[in-house]
């Protein structure tokens, strides 16, 4: 590994919570799927599931990277690049690689040409994903059909959940150790999941609009997995039923963000429409 004057790679502890938060609170929105694990489970790996690794430039931390089976990078120090890079070696379980869109296209090109072809072969690149945040009332009539939705609704919001998961990523969540039901379960026992229900012609309760707090961090959250039943669309059931989650949503956490594909300009007007602005720009990776 090359070293640099005046740097230092460390693995953070417990004890570099403030300067993290110092790090993090210079784009609490872009930054908030680390803020939040950090305020949830601490910097102790054993804890966190995973290091965060950080890159120190005269002894103040300029770059950060989250080393679970999802990477998230905080930072464009080009020498942090090359420093986790050379930290990280090849791919074993990386999931996703996910940060700055400025940024990631060149960290990915460092891990490629220093570990070959172990981090090649990449399922889906998404360049552009303009990061938005409201912290008003949506400018549209909210649809009181959405609510918060309850242990008894679990069964029909699972499935719109799979559902959701396999249009959006390409994949299912589905495993034998059934953890993406454990994930749904525990966000909707942390009444973080909004949704609307009917019951379809057989009497069977349906989920026909969904969409979940996906990280929180003081006043601030992140909505996920935004979704509406494909037979529906195109009948503007989509912005009422948004504009009904965020302010669900900003009752407990004022300030609401989400991402968004670039591709998606569907979702993104919808968003702009009830009153999203842009303020960042992420990348994701998978693999």
């Amino acid at each position: 590994m090359r070293v640099f004057a005046g740097t230092r790679l460390v693995t953070l502890a417990e004890s570099d919570r403030p300067r993290l938060a110092e790090l993090l609170d210079t784009d609490p929105v872009q930054h908030i799927f680390l803020s939040s694990r950090v305020a949830q489970f601490g910097l102790a790996p054993d804890r966190l599931g995973c290091p965060v690794l950080g890159f120190e430039r005269r002894g103040r931390l300029v770059a950060v990277l989250h080393c679970g089976s999802n990477l998230f990078l905080v930072g464009d120090d080009p020498d942090a690049l090359d420093a986790f890079v050379g930290a990280l070696g090849r791919r074993m379980q990386t999931q996703s690689i996910v940060g700055p869109s400025a940024v990631i296209p060149a960290f990915l090109d460092r891990l490629q040409r220093r570990w070959g072809p172990s981090w090649s072969g990449a399922r889906s690149i998404r360049p552009h994903q303009p990061v938005m945040r409201i912290d008003t009332d949506a400018t549209v009539p909210p649809d009181a059909r959405v609510r918060r939705i309850e242990l008894p609704d679990a069964g029909p919001y699972f499935e719109a959940a799979v559902k959701m998961y396999t249009e959006e990523v390409g994949a299912s969540p589905l495993d034998a150790s059934n953890s993406y039901r454990f994930y749904v379960h525990s966000l909707i026992r942390a009444g973080r999941c909004f949704g609307a229900v009917h019951k379809d012609q057989s009497g069977l309760d349906r989920v026909w609009f969904k969409a979940d707090i996906g990280a929180i961090d003081r006043q601030y959250c992140q909505i996920q997995g935004v979704w509406l039943a494909p037979s529906l669309r195109g009948r503007g059931l989509s912005e009422p039923a948004m504009a009904q989650a965020v302010a669900l949503a900003r009752r407990s956490w004022p300030v609401v963000s989400l991402y968004v594909n670039s591709f998606n300009t569907r979702a993104l007007r919808l968003y702009q429409h009830i009153g999203f602005r842009q303020v960042g720009e992420l990348a994701t990776v998978l693999f």
